[in-house]
């Protein structure tokens, strides 16, 4: 019987001089400090929209997030949620579970514990700075962010969707290994996407300014782990199996918004015209985060935007990521939270 292999200790900030260690102590800290400096630039509209009750609840939603970037900062032990949200006793049950974990070594605390965790429980404790503060519950301390990464990567999806428009030209026509090399060639983009990722950047520009397809070959060396092979069988044995009783169904764990998300809206429409699959599921987060989507809110424009994307190049808007067009194929969004 072969060895099993242990699982590695979780990475955290314990471990300096690691990417987990400059996350906790550098990166978190600037993410703060970039969303109390939000919160302060959008005191007048507060005001403007709600009155002495918007710049009330914009000075305690401020004294929240200074409290936890002291408590980041510090090392201090990592706190219950006090809010009333759906999800406070999940997020409560799994601070028991690294409880017991510690065996008695000491409160699970900002760089003691998984870099992974601590991470996301600061995204949640920024939704509850808000969330605990009405009439600003619902503003999103990272759209604007979000919003100029994504104008600001527009050459590159001009790219993109200008490809993916000439593809669908002659997709009916492609035989199985050209399908299989346009499938692999956009799993790929998809993945690079991830360079755009605003959280590594501490919010910083980090927009995709170039052809993402003019790389592919060059970043192959740097794939980890290449399961592309073994999902294009998955995906050809169940169109195989499939006698039409049951479709064959893709899942999509959205994580930044901006160009990753045009790049994984391209998948899907590739995936469903093609006919590989016959839906795609999309998981967004249930929160506001810095790199991520919101699953259940509309990507936002400012007035002139939407015009300011028409007027730059109309035809790639109109026929790239159409999923009203001739596929009779499901598209949904659901939420991971």
């Amino acid at each position: 019987m072969a060895a099993v292999t242990a699982l590695p200790v979780p990475l955290s900030g314990r471990f300096k001089g690691s990417f987990a260690y400059f996350t906790i102590k550098d990166r978190l800290p600037q993410i703060l400090t970039r969303v109390i400096d939000t919160l302060h630039r959008h005191k007048n509209e507060f005001f403007e929209e709600h009155g002495e009750k918007g710049v009330e609840a914009e000075k305690r939603a401020i004294s929240f997030l200074s409290k936890l970037r002291n408590e980041l900062q510090t090392d201090k032990p990592v706190t219950p949620l006090e809010d009333e949200l759906p999800d406070a006793v999940l997020w409560n049950q799994y601070l028991d579970y690294q409880r017991n974990l510690s065996n008695g070594n000491g409160e699970p605390s900002w760089f003691q514990s998984p870099w992974l965790y601590v991470e996301c429980y600061m995204y949640r404790r920024i939704h509850a700075a808000l969330a605990q503060n009405p009439p600003i519950d619902n503003f999103d301390v990272f759209k604007e962010g979000k919003a100029q990464n994504f104008f600001e990567s527009q050459e590159a999806i001009i790219a993109l969707c200008t490809y993916f428009q000439e593809l669908l030209k002659n997709i009916k026509d492609l035989d199985e290994k050209k399908l299989q090399d346009e499938l692999f060639k956009l799993l790929q983009v998809s993945l690079w996407g991830n360079k755009c990722d605003l959280s590594f950047s501490a919010g910083k520009d980090s927009s995709q300014k170039s052809s993402p397809l003019q790389s592919l070959e060059n970043m192959i060396p740097y794939i980890l782990v290449n399961d592309m092979e073994k999902l294009w069988s998955v995906l050809v044995n169940a169109k195989k199996r499939n006698t039409g009783k049951s479709n064959v169904r893709v899942d999509i764990i959205l994580d930044n918004a901006g160009f990753e998300l045009v790049s994984d809206l391209v998948l899907a429409d590739f995936l469903l015209l093609s006919k590989l699959a016959d839906e795609v599921h999309f998981h967004g987060k249930s929160i506001p985060c810095l790199r991520t989507l919101k699953s259940d809110t509309q990507v936002g424009l400012k007035p002139g935007q939407g015009e300011k994307i028409q007027a730059s190049e109309p035809e790639w808007m109109e026929g790239c990521c159409n999923f009203n067009g001739e596929s009779t194929a499901t598209l949904a969004l659901r939420s991971t939270c």
